[in-house]
This record gives structure tokens, C-alpha cells and sequence, in this order.
């Protein structure tokens, strides 16, 4: 057929090329595809193609419908609002999207860029809230924050949680580990639970998936809400606790088949922030200013070491790179659509030898064979792969820079190499040319969901889904590295896997009559997981074999299984009066394995209200396009982080073992008697659009009271256990959260917003549970408890009444002696009249731990701009947080007065110095080598700047 219309019409090859690659089709009688703007087979006229973007104050509009009047032909716009279709000067372009004026533009050359109105329909924008419920705007009664996801993406990143950073009130993102592919971590009002995660709970389509919303893919979404308060969260009932983020994805259209690509790349490069360490001249200098130069035993000690300096910064960093491809394909009729996806994310890190590479899919297909029937399966998958040879971040900071890799010939010299000044460390690249580990992760979901339209105003849908993620994790030391010298090599193999089941019942109704509205939801949920680990190592290996058969010695196998269920009833009913007058109730009853039989299932409810007041009768401003006012109260709980907290449990392990044969040691004290950890928020908020919708805001305040606080209480080891699961007492959240939106420019070619948003939120314990001190009086005792890392000299935290759940307690810095330049902290007495005194002790173990400030941020939140000229954007996103403190271990090794001599120092700071003769006001003490004076555990200067700093210019851009 091709070659008969080459024959009849003699087209050019390179015609034949535009008719193969267009990306936008249509399909004749003989099932050919042809361009939108290909050549007219009967005459010479050729079509003309027009592009254009549509956008509202919101930013691109993905969706609308663009048509030419009279003609039939139409185009529906892309995620960025960008659109084709073919028209010639004069045509006319109908352009309309919910929500928005209908707007009618005359064709006038090859490029129409249309930005549509608000009107009284905009307030009724639907928004996707619990239970894939789709509401009104204007009927909300809860605090909830809708994202698009063309806002969502506007940085480069594979991360969701990242993704939120700066966009939303309320929502604090807290840096990741800065590897490739490392998430951030997400907290909504603050941290309402002192055990288990203070992540959010993320629903993706409709199904609950957890705390995080594993990989999918950023491209995938459609529309992001993050629920905030009660009336929206306590559908989720002992879930909802921390928030919820409901995801969705994009959905397929009945529309002709379009096919959709992107692509992103970007570079990357390390900062080293204010710490800069020093080089092999100053690092000389430091210690020849050591007030015992003589007792410095390096056996290459003398003034040669000025001229040496390996930047082992520079060999371990570069320049690393970001790309991001994306293609989509979606399309159908009236009976059948379907949308695929395809996402390939790559990112090599900007420390060398970490190389992170996701691949995934999406498939979702609409099915309705009846009027009365929508069937909807769908599937995602994801491969996620790690490669890690990284190179020694602690060697960047931490290594001489009078020692190098490379011999005089770029030989690597070998392990504790007497060349080196510090010859009993290593050369980790002498390691690296065998040593490797990597990780690959696979998960798929599958979905069978269905809806069943009952009546006209009642319909029973059904979602069911499977989710299972298989994760490995390998590593090879070889037998001629420092790490598996001693073993003749190692091989690692660690397996994990993990599915979970979710299927939900539900009914809906929706029913209006004359002024009245009348939606809401009942359902049953049930949801369990299961997951199995295996871990083995093996030792004694020859050279480049890398799997276990090889081994000479079994070093250590273990694994486990791990099972929780939930099952729960819920629903929800809203209710409005001609629009003005709005109310919701909801009531969930959750039961879950975590619980014994006193305490196996928890109530939750939430009441909420709106009063549109810009509908009003007697409310005349027409510069108001929105006011409403709403209120809300109700419950949300938590689980404990443990699996069975109820039970007393005995260990059958290894450790527990005599002479081969298999025994039992108690583990855990049960308590049947432990109950659901319930938050009870009470909010109130404003919502307003003014001008048009030009200038748009957003006031919110709530009050968190967490009962029943779940928490491990220490307890005498005589047993074997040292803690007990029990509910502890109270905590509270309060907070305020602003959102201004605005259009600076808005005309038919440019449009320029901005966006402010910003939260305050304050943390307190206020009840902890009491026990008899030695008069046999009820007090409550303060805990205090480690990080969890594991690490001497990190920072304790102090749970107390009155004070925020991440209150640091440590040891107050008192500054440096005048007279002698050591390092002092403050000692704290109380006499018998209760009265405090305050002296100062050079003698740490003599010093006083204190409250030593909290690790929550005074205010934080984010601001973003959007500039767009025709078929030109230009975005910026910042995110930011003021006050609050970070425990900064490392400045104990780096900035160590002569404690470590073993490694690099840094640089002391503007407006920092040293104390070298009496009389001196200095930041740091005296500096000596071999220094057991302790005065690397300073807790914090004046300046908050030495061990716990303020995060006062924690600043993110991301553009």
C-alpha cells in the first residue's frame, strides 16, 4: 500500500520518514496512520500544524480539550498543558477543561498559547480524598492539600518523598542520606508517636501500601493529596496517625492513541558545606602548635610534611550525572482504554563507584462491557539496581593528607604501607580493586479492581490487590584485601521478601434533592503481609569466585519469618445544604494482630464543618471568589512497631544454644493488657480566592493530643529483658500553617506566580507514666534514651513532661578556661531547700547533663515561582527550615583538640580560634597531642555552632 501511494504521489523519502515517526495519529479505513500535519494526498494545500500550551493560575492545565470549531477535529493537552493539532489561519479554537470559562481563540499563525479563568465552577474542582472519593472542592470540610503532578516533577529526582519538599504546609522533608535513590524522610505536623515510624501513610489507586511508597515512578502520577487533619485522615483509622499521602496515578481517556516522551538530564556535584579540611602545610602547622610538640611519635615526623598533600577529596568526587527517560502511550474508546508506561531513571553518583538504575512499567486498562459494569485491572513493576564500589567517604575527610594511594611510580601501595605517615591505617583502594557489593530490587503490584453500578445514585466497587517485592543484596571480600585477608575472603548473600494482600469492599451512594446532597461510603477492609529473610556469610574463598558452593567455612546463616493482619469496618458521610452548609462524619473500627484479646480492636471517628460564606445572599463583595470557614475534631491511632508486643516470647537462637543442642532463653515480657495509641485533633481553617482568583490563601491551626502513648520501657535486666512494651502517657502537636498563592502576570503570552508556604509547629511530652520512688510516692521519672545508632558519644534524648520528644540531653559546654585554655562544662547542684547553683568543672565526667535544646525546626516550609512566555517555562522550588538543632558527631573526630591524631583536622571557622597563652577568648582549648581533656565533647557554643548546630541556613533550591 506504501509503495502504491509512493507510485501515485511520488513523496519523498524523507515524507515517508514524517509518516512513520509522528507521534500523533490517526487511523484511516485501510488502518495506515498518518501525521496531523502530512501532506494532502489530492492537492498541493498543505495543513497547517498549530501548538500551543493551556494554563490557569494553577499552572498547565493537563487534560483540557482543544477543538476546531465546526470542523470535528480535536486534541486533548499533555501533562505540561502543551497540545497539536491541525488548523489554518482563521479556524477558530474551542478550549475548555472543568472548572474553567470555556474560551474561543482565532488561529492567527503556528503558535496559540491560552490561559484559561476561574469561574464559580472552579470551586468545585474535584479532588481525589480518602478512598479514592472524589469531592467537590468546595464541599471539603478537612485540611488537605491537593499537588499536580506536572508541580510535583519539577525536579530531577527518583524519590517522591523528596519530590514534597518545600510544596505543601505542614509537611516537613527532612534531608536523605544524599546516595543516589535515597529517600528523604516525611513528617505531617509534627511527630505524634514516640515508637515505631513517623512516616506518613501512603495509598496509591486506592490501596494502602505502608509508610513508603516504594518505587514508583514520579512520571506515574497524576495528582497528589496530602491529608492533614481528622476529618480527612480518620477514615484511616489506626493508619492515619501520621497523615496520609493518597497517590494517583494516570488514568487512560477515551480518546484517540497518542504517544507521549520525555526526557531529563541534569549533573550533580558534592558540597562540602563549611567544613573544609586542612591541607598537609596546615595540618603541619596545627600540630607544631601542639603545646607538647615532643611527644609526637610519627616516625616521618619533621617539616618535609608541609610539602606533601594528596587531596583525597578531589580522588574520591566528580561530577556526577542524571537522566530520566519517560515514554507513555494511552488511548481507547467508549468500551475499552488503556495506558502503559515505560521509565528508565539513572543516576551516578557524585562520590565515584555508586551507580544507582531503576526501569519501570505501568499498565492500566478500563473495561466496560455494560452500562452497569467498569473493570479495572492494572499492573506496576519496578527493577531497582545498586552497583556500589563507592569510594571511602570517611577517607575523603579523614585520611593524612601527607599519605598517598600511589607510590612514586602510581603503584597502589598496600595496606598499613611504612611509607605512610599514619602506617597503621589502610589504602581502601588497594580494597577496591576487588572488593564490590551490590542490591537489586524487583516489585510488582497487580490490581483486579471493578465498580457495579447499582442504581443511578448507589454503586459497589471493589479493589483488590497484590503487592510483592523480592530484594537481594551481595558482597565479595576478597582474600588479598585488608577486610578479608584474616578470613582468606568473604561472600555475603542476604534475601528478603515480602506481599501483602489488600482487598476493600465498598459501597457508595450519592443522592441530591432539592437544596440537599447527601455522599459518603460503608466498607470492609482487609489487609495482611508476611515476610521471609535469609542471611548467609561464608569464609575462605580463592580468588574471584563469588558465590557460596565455593566457601571453606560456613561464618553465619540466619533468617526469619514475620506475619501481621488487620481487618476493618469503616464509613463515611457527607453532607451539604445549597452548597453553603457542610458537615462529614466518619467512623472506622480497626482490629490487628499487634493487640491480645483486652485490647484487639480501637474506635475511630472524626465530625467536621464548612460554611461557604461567599454564598450568602447577603454577602455582596464580588472581589471574593471563595471564603470558607471549617472545623474539625476527631481520632486517629497507632500501632506499636513490634509484632507482638502481647505475648511473652522465648528466643530459639544460637545464642541461645549449649554444645550444639537447641535451647530457649526469655525474650520478651508480654503485656495483654497494652491498647491502641489514639491522637484526638482538633482544627479550624480558612480557605479564601480573591480577584479572580488571582491572590489565593490558606490558614490552618490544629491541636494533636496523643493518649496512651506507646513506648519500651526500660526495665531490670535479672530476667534477661530489659524493656517492656506499655502505654507511657500523653503527647501534644499544636501548630499554625499558612499558604499564599498569587499571579503577578497573567496575560495571553506570559504568566508568572508565586507561591509561599509556611508552618510553625510546637512539640511537647505533657504526662508520663509514674512509678514509687523509695517513700513509696507516685512520680514521674524522666527516661532517657540513645539514638539508636549504636555509636559512643552520640547524643541521648530526654523524655520529660514539658519538653519536646526530640530534646537532646548532654552535657553544657561552658567554654574555655582564660587562664589555663582547657576546656570546661557547667556542673548544676541542687541543696535542700531546692534552690539550683551553677559552677564550672574541667572535669567531664564531673559535668551535668542538661536539656541541651530540641532537634525540631522553629519554622519551615517552602516558596516556588513559575515564569512561562509562550513555549518558554522556567521554575524554581525552595524549601527551607529555621531553628532546631543537629547533633553533629562527626566534629568530635574532625575538630578534636589532639584526641585523634590519626586523622585529618578541619579548619577553624570565621570568628572561631584557639587558645594559646592566658588571657585568651577562644572558641577551642588548648590543643595537645594524645589530648584526654575531652573537649571534643562540646555540646554547643554561643554560636550554636560546634557540636549541635543550628539549622538557621538550611536552604534548599531545586530548579
Amino acid at each position: 500500500m506504501i509503495s502504491k501511494i509512493l507510485d501515485n504521489h511520488k513523496l519523498s523519502l524523507l515524507s515517508l520518514a514524517l509518516l512513520i515517526t509522528s507521534t500523533h495519529n490517526s487511523a484511516n479505513a485501510n488502518g495506515l496512520t498518518f501525521p496531523n500535519n502530512n501532506i494532502l494526498l489530492n492537492d498541493a494545500v498543505y495543513q497547517q500544524k498549530v501548538n500551543g500550551k493551556v494554563q490557569s493560575t494553577d499552572g498547565p492545565l493537563a487534560g483540557a480539550t482543544i477543538s476546531v470549531k465546526g470542523s470535528g477535529k480535536s486534541t486533548s493537552a499533555g501533562a505540561d498543558g502543551r497540545f497539536t493539532i491541525d488548523a489554518k489561519n482563521g479556524d477558530v479554537l474551542v478550549v475548555t477543561s472543568v472548572g474553567y470559562k470555556a474560551q474561543e481563540v482565532t488561529v492567527t499563525g503556528p503558535v496559540v498559547n491560552i490561559n484559561l479563568e476561574s469561574n464559580s465552577e472552579a470551586l468545585q474542582e474535584v479532588v481525589i480524598v480518602g478512598y479514592g472519593t472524589q469531592q467537590k472542592k468546595e464541599s471539603l470540610t478537612g485540611a488537605l492539600q491537593a499537588v499536580k503532578g506536572n508541580k510535583l516533577r519539577d525536579v530531577t529526582t527518583p524519590s517522591v518523598e523528596n519530590m514534597l519538599n518545600g510544596k505543601a504546609a505542614g509537611v516537613y522533608v527532612a534531608p536523605g542520606a544524599g546516595k543516589p535513590g535515597s529517600n528523604g524522610g516525611v513528617v505531617i505536623r509534627g511527630q505524634a508517636t514516640l515508637s515505631g515510624t513517623t512516616s506518613p501513610l501512603w495509598v496509591i489507586d486506592g490501596v494502602i501500601v505502608g509508610s513508603s511508597p516504594g518505587d514508583i515512578n514520579p512520571d506515574d502520577i497524576e495528582s497528589l493529596t496530602i491529608l492533614k487533619d481528622a476529618a480527612s485522615t480518620s477514615i484511616y483509622g489506626s493508619q492515619g496517625a501520621n497523615g496520609v499521602v493518597v497517590v494517583t496515578t494516570k488514568n487512560p481517556s477515551a480518546s484517540k492513541t497518542s504517544i507521549s516522551f520525555s526526557t531529563k538530564m541534569g549533573i550533580n556535584q558534592l558540597s562540602n558545606g563549611h567544613m573544609e579540611m586542612m591541607d598537609g602545610a596546615e595540618l603541619y602547622d596545627y600540630f607544631a602548635s601542639f603545646s607538647n610538640p615532643g611527644d609526637i611519635k610519627f616516625p616521618r615526623w619533621n617539616s618535609e610534611l608541609r610539602n606533601s598533600n594528596f587531596d583525597w577529596w578531589k580522588l574520591a568526587t566528580k561530577t556526577g550525572f542524571v537522566q530520566n527517560h519517560n515514554l507513555s502511550i494511552q488511548g481507547g474508546n467508549e468500551k475499552l482504554q488503556s495506558y502503559l508506561s515505560l521509565g528508565y531513571y539513572n543516576e551516578a553518583g557524585a562520590v565515584k563507584g555508586y551507580d544507582y538504575d531503576r526501569y519501570n512499567f505501568r499498565l492500566r486498562t478500563n473495561y466496560k462491557p455494560f452500562d452497569w459494569l467498569t473493570i479495572k485491572p492494572s499492573i506496576a513493576g519496578s527493577r531497582r539496581a545498586v552497583d556500589d564500589r563507592q569510594y571511602d567517604v570517611n577517607a575523603m575527610y579523614g585520611n593524612l593528607p601527607w599519605d598517598s594511594p600511589y607510590d612514586a611510580n602510581g603503584s597502589l601501595v598496600p595496606h598499613r604501607y611504612s611509607g605512610w605517615v599514619n602506617n597503621a591505617s589502610t589504602n581502601y583502594l588497594y580494597d577496591l580493586q576487588w572488593n564490590h557489593s551490590a542490591n537489586t530490587n524487583y516489585e510488582f503490584m497487580g490490581n483486579l479492581d471493578f465498580d457495579i453500578k447499582l442504581t443511578d445514585w448507589l454503586t459497589f466497587s471493589s479493589v483488590n490487590n497484590y503487592r510483592y517485592n523480592s530484594y537481594s543484596d551481595s558482597g565479595y571480600q576478597d582474600p588479598r584485601s585488608n577486610s578479608g585477608e584474616s578470613v582468606i575472603g568473604r561472600v555475603t548473600d542476604y534475601r528478603m521478601e515480602f506481599a501483602r494482600r489488600y482487598t476493600n469492599q465498598i459501597l457508595r451512594f450519592n443522592k441530591t434533592w432539592d437544596k440537599h446532597s447527601l455522599n459518603g461510603l460503608a466498607a470492609y477492609e482487609f489487609n495482611d503481609y508476611w515476610t521471609k529473610t535469609l542471611d548467609a556469610y561464608g569464609t575462605g574463598i580463592v580468588n574471584g569466585f563469588e558465590v557460596l558452593d565455593v566457601v571453606a567455612k560456613p561464618e553465619r546463616t540466619r533468617g526469619g519469618i514475620s506475619e501481621w493482619a488487620v481487618q476493618s469496618l469503616l464509613s463515611n458521610v457527607n453532607y451539604a445544604y445549597d452548597n453553603k452548609y457542610l458537615a462529614q462524619v466518619s467512623f472506622r473500627r480497626d482490629g490487628a494482630s499487634n493487640f491480645g484479646t483486652n485490647a484487639k480492636y480501637g474506635n475511630f471517628f472524626s465530625v467536621s464543618g464548612g460554611w461557604n460564606i461567599n454564598k450568602e445572599e447577603w454577602f455582596k463583595a464580588d472581589w471574593v471568589d471563595n471564603l470558607k470557614l471549617r472545623a474539625a475534631y476527631g481520632s486517629v491511632g497507632n500501632r506499636p512497631s513490634s509484632l507482638y508486643p502481647q505475648y511473652s516470647l522465648y528466643s530459639v537462637s544460637a545464642s541461645s544454644s549449649y554444645n550444639g543442642i537447641p535451647g530457649a532463653l526469655i525474650s520478651q515480657i508480654g503485656n495483654k493488657d497494652l491498647t491502641w495509641e489514639k491522637t484526638y485533633t482538633t482544627g479550624f481553617g480558612v480557605d479564601a480566592a480573591l480577584f479572580k482568583n488571582r491572590l489565593r490563601f490558606n490558614v490552618d491551626y490544629y491541636d494533636k493530643k496523643t493518649d496512651n502513648v506507646l513506648y519500651q520501657v526500660p526495665i531490670s535486666g535479672l530476667t534477661g529483658v530489659t524493656s517492656i512494651w506499655k502505654n507511657i502517657g500523653k503527647m501534644q502537636n499544636r501548630g499554625i500553617e499558612l499558604t499564599i498563592g498569587g499571579d503577578i502576570v497573567r496575560n495571553d503570552n506570559v504568566h508568572w506566580s508565586l507561591d509561599v508556604n509556611l508552618s510553625h509547629n510546637v512539640n511537647k511530652l505533657t504526662e508520663l507514666f509514674a512509678t514509687k520512688d523509695a517513700n513509696g510516692n507516685l512520680v514521674s521519672k524522666p527516661i532517657i534514651a540513645g539514638d539508636g545508632s549504636g555509636i559512643a558519644g552520640s547524643a541521648q534524648r530526654l523524655l520529660q513532661p514539658g519538653l519536646p520528644v526530640d530534646t537532646y540531653y548532654l552535657k553544657e559546654w561552658a567554654g574555655v578556661n582564660l587562664d589555663n585554655g582547657l576546656p570546661m562544662w557547667y556542673r548544676y547542684e541542687t541543696d535542700a531547700n531546692g534552690n539550683e547553683t551553677r559552677t564550672t568543672t574541667s572535669n567531664y565526667s564531673n559535668a551535668t547533663f542538661r536539656n541541651a535544646g530540641k532537634g525540631n525546626a522553629d519554622l519551615f516550609g517552602g516558596f516556588s515561582t513559575a515564569l512561562s512566555y509562550k513555549q518558554f517555562d522556567l521554575n524554581a522550588v525552595f524549601g527551607f527550615s529555621l531553628g532546631g538543632k543537629l547533633y553533629n558527631y562527626s566534629r568530635q573526630e574532625f575538630d578534636s583538640d589532639g584526641t585523634y591524631t590519626d586523622r585529618n583536622q578541619m579548619k577553624l571557622q570565621d570568628g572561631w580560634s584557639r587558645w594559646e597563652k592566658p588571657g585568651d577568648v577562644a572558641t577551642h582549648p588548648i590543643a595537645r597531642y594524645d589530648n584526654q581533656d575531652k573537649g571534643i565533647n562540646r555540646t554547643f557554643d554561643r554560636n550554636g555552632s560546634i557540636l549541635l548546630r543550628y539549622r538557621s541556613s538550611s536552604l534548599y533550591f531545586n530548579g
